[in-house]
């Protein structure tokens, strides 16, 4: 621990800022991972069976009442917003989709590309320090007395140096986490997509009109019987 105080010390005060910017940095990557991974995370296929068998079934509730226990996904609450109106006409359906996607994407997408500009700033903030560093450096070579020059010159190296390295040692496990983090909010936005998407389809497919003679053959030609009767709509086609 006290080596670890003794390099920020020797970094100086920007080594100190850039340590403030990994603690934040660290701090949203455990956030984001644990949003991502544990709470945001569903089994899509399997949630999607189960509302899909519910639809089939006629029991637009009890799916709804499943969405709702399962409210903190944002997976589920798109579709507690879609099945909603599922009762309305094909229009109200697409709309409620749109609507639940505007919704449930901000979700997924917050705070994230917070974590790759801090890495940015780490990095930026290592490259003023070693500026800042070098500065001192050649300040002692042009002005300090032959006793000091030596110290002083050796403080600016190790300014330079120290900031740089504490910079990468910041920016790079940063980056390293946005790449795998943004990676999975890809991918969990690519299954919301694609399961709204076809719980859209089935509820603007299910309006389906009762088959028979006319349904099947709009433009038949219509067969008179013997008694003048047009025939039922159950009878066989010849």
């Amino acid at each position: 621990m006290g080596g670890f105080v003794g390099f920020i010390t020797e970094a100086g005060f920007m080594g100190w800022v850039i340590l403030i910017t990994g603690v934040v940095s660290f701090a949203l990557v455990a956030e984001r991972a644990k949003a991502l991974y544990i709470s945001y995370g569903i089994d899509a296929d399997q949630f999607m069976n189960k509302i899909q068998n519910l639809i089939l079934a006629k029991k637009i509730d009890e799916a709804i009442v499943v969405c709702n226990q399962m409210d903190k996904k944002p997976m589920a609450k798109a579709f507690k917003t879609i099945l909603e109106k599922a009762d309305r006409d094909d229009e109200t359906i697409f709309q409620s989709h749109d609507i639940a996607l505007n919704e449930a994407v901000p979700l997924y997408t917050r705070r994230l590309h917070y974590l790759s500009m801090l890495a940015n700033v780490a990095t930026q903030l290592g490259l003023l320090g070693t500026i800042y560093g070098l500065i001192l450096s050649f300040q002692a070579v042009a002005q300090a007395d032959p006793a000091t020059k030596q110290q002083l010159l050796a403080t600016g190296i190790s300014v330079s140096l120290y900031t740089t390295a504490l910079g990468l040692a910041v920016a790079i496990p940063a980056m390293v986490a946005y790449s795998f983090l943004f990676a999975r909010q890809n991918e969990l936005l690519e299954q919301l997509q694609e399961k709204c998407g076809k719980l859209t389809e089935i509820l603007t497919g299910s309006h389906i009109p009762t088959l028979n003679r006319t349904n099947i053959f709009p433009d038949a030609p219509v067969k008179v019987s013997s008694t003048g009767a047009p025939p039922s709509p159950n009878t066989k086609v010849s």
